[in-house]
């Protein structure tokens, strides 16, 4: 994505104690039209932020007289317009975190690649929406675009657990940090992730989803990072992974707890250091990406048991969005049920079918531990099964959705002797974890892991579906 070229009113603050990196700085950023000021201690960043506004403040994060942070958490506290980036020593991951945290717009490990120093001071010009007059503290500094608000739009709801949500998206989208969206299968996730990369700068650019679970674990880091004609059995032209398909946009990391450990730590390289090395290729790529991620499971409790990288996860979880499920949101039943109707209404070529308060009811007193992936597949068998005008739900699971009679090997119960706050949701990750585990085994084919399981393939069928696992395309005609 190119950016616009920035206004020549546009005004940058450089902050930093050594005055070659300072020189370099500011050659730098007068070749690209911008008006420079520089300061090599924190005071006197504060006395030039006190005396005139910029648009941008470049701050080492380690200064002779204090902390770059220190300028940061006072602009914010001061409810400044200006963005920071935060330069930290290289391998600093704390830093940068720290500095993500507490609002700032990005950071860039010394020594700096100017490439990126220019994309990244450009991308924040933008973000400040600098037009070439003075700037305004009381302007919000981004304004949602008509596809910002549509992908608002598309998390149904009015409650105030959505409106919480929807208010959490507006005001993290505008930054770089990385963001973890956690909720429960069905609540909503992606639409969280589509919802910030619509109403951030980096709209124009490309938004590609990756369902983490659903890849064959030789197949990971190719499919991530790319792959060199010739460097596996197959490889016949260059192909570029997920990170370069991202460029400039944002990639969303769906079931991102389901990634094994080994590359967890390439991701986290990845993500450090802004630049992949496709199989087979001798030099890295340069790659300017967002990262979000989603995920059903406890990270943290992942964390505690070393099934996830600690490092990684707090670099990915600089800022959480929870999404609420929807049995604490029920007050949004009507509002998503007439959607749901009308898209199904659409998809069918239908009239929308009529949402009487009989059935809205009869759904309300259902768990709809599914979230709203249940309530849409509800909602699909009514209109399916409808014969007039008045739909009717029925939540009773047909002979072959329901599990064979215990085997005499049954799983073990857990040991701790502790209760699981959700049962339901217990259960789900249980037999979720199984599933995935069995058609990994099987080269995700349906057929034979039915039979590993003593299922049969409908009810396999069935909780794929119900479980949102994802399972390549390719091994479909294995099914028949």
């Amino acid at each position: 994505m190119a950016l616009p070229p920035p206004s020549p009113a546009a005004s940058v603050l450089v902050v930093d104690d050594e005055p070659d990196l300072r020189t370099l700085y500011e050659l730098t950023l007068l070749r690209e039209g911008y008006r420079i000021d520089t300061a090599a201690t924190v005071q006197e960043a504060q006395q030039q932020l006190q005396d005139k506004r910029f648009d941008v403040v470049i701050t080492d994060m380690r200064l002779p007289d204090g902390l770059g942070l220190e300028l940061l958490l006072a602009l914010k506290a001061q409810q400044r317009p200006e963005r920071v980036i935060v330069m930290t020593a290289y391998g600093s991951a704390e830093n940068a975190v720290e500095a993500l945290k507490a609002g700032a717009f990005d950071y860039l490990t010394k020594p700096v690649d100017l490439k990126q120093f220019r994309a990244v001071v450009a991308s924040a010009v933008q973000d400040n929406g600098k037009s070439g007059r003075p700037v305004n503290t009381n302007e919000k500094p981004l304004q949602r675009t008509t596809g910002g608000r549509e992908a608002l739009q598309k998390l149904v709801g009015d409650s105030e657990a959505m409106q919480q949500v929807k208010q959490r998206i507006v005001k993290v989208a505008r930054s770089m940090a990385p963001v973890l969206v956690r909720g429960e299968s069905g609540t909503g996730k992606e639409l969280v992730a589509q919802a910030l990369h619509a109403n951030s700068h980096r709209a124009a650019g490309p938004l590609v989803a990756v369902n983490c679970s659903a890849i064959p674990e030789n197949l990971l880091e190719a499919e991530f990072f790319g792959a060199k004609k010739g460097s596996y059995t197959g490889a016949q032209q260059d192909r570029p992974g997920y990170f370069q398909a991202a460029r400039d946009g944002t990639l969303f990391l769906d079931e991102i707890g389901d990634l094994p450990l080994a590359m967890q730590s390439k991701l986290l390289r990845a993500i450090q250091e802004r630049s992949v090395r496709p199989l087979g290729a001798i030099q890295e790529d340069a790659v300017d990406v967002r990262i979000v991620s989603a995920t059903h499971k406890d990270l943290a409790a992942d964390v505690k048991a070393g099934r996830f990288r600690q490092d990684l996860y707090y670099r990915l979880n600089v800022i959480e969005i929870a999404v609420p499920p929807l049995r604490e949101r029920r007050g949004d039943l009507p509002a998503l049920c007439e959607a749901l109707l009308a898209r199904i209404a659409q998809e069918s070529g239908m009239p929308v079918p009529l949402l009487s308060p009989e059935l809205l009811e009869e759904l309300a007193c259902h768990p709809l531990s599914g979230n709203v992936r249940e309530l849409e597949n509800l909602l699909h068998r009514a209109v399916a099964m409808s014969d007039g005008d008045a739909l009717h739900v029925d939540f009773e699971p047909t002979q072959d959705d329901l599990p064979p009679p215990p085997a005499s090997t049954s799983v073990a119960a857990p040991t701790t002797g502790t209760i699981p706050r959700d049962l339901q949701a217990y259960l789900d990750q249980q037999e979720r974890e199984i599933l995935v585990k069995v058609l990994h085994e099987t080269g995700f084919n349906r057929t034979a892991t039915a039979q590993r399981l003593g299922l049969s393939l409908r009810q396999i069928r069935y909780r794929i579906e119900r479980l949102n696992i994802a399972t390549p395309q390719d091994n479909e005609p294995l099914d028949v």
